[in-house]
């Protein structure tokens, strides 16, 4: 089978907006997961996130069960996502990272944090869900 320039390239474009789509779902996705926790709609959160689903942090990891546990009692008033990268796994997984400054309420504390998250989200019968994320703590800024 002899494939033309012509096609090949209209193969690669549709495989790039491919890709640019799964990009824009995903960070819609992860966006909407944090006006959740900013609204305090734990349900939602929670809805959005595999069974399986493990996330880590300073804590170590922590199934669905914990994380929505943990976040009850934790409030965003603001943040921030930037420098947002993405790399498509398969035709139904991707993989984003990014930097996210935020602020907010946690059990009854104030804090603020600029933190690197990675998240890998895969979609099961046709509803994007996060099986996997992992805050680390950015370095402070160099002055």
């Amino acid at each position: 089978m002899k494939i033309t320039t012509a096609a090949l390239v209209t193969l690669l474009a549709a495989g790039i907006g491919y890709a640019q789509n799964m990009r824009e779902e995903i960070v819609a996705q992860e966006r909407a997961g944090l006006e959740a926790l900013k609204i305090g709609d734990i349900g939602a959160f929670g809805d959005s996130m595999a069974e399986d689903a493990v996330f880590v942090d300073s804590s170590g990891p922590a199934g669905k069960a914990q994380v929505v546990k943990n976040v009850a009692g934790f409030r965003l008033r603001s943040f921030t996502m930037t420098d947002v990268r993405f790399v498509a796994l398969s035709a139904d997984t991707g993989l984003i990272v990014y930097m996210l400054e935020e602020s907010g309420t946690t059990h009854g504390k104030e804090f603020s944090a600029r933190v690197h998250v990675a998240s890998v989200w895969s979609k099961h019968s046709g509803k994007w869900l996060c099986e996997f994320s992992q805050e680390t703590t950015a370095k402070a800024a160099a002055k």
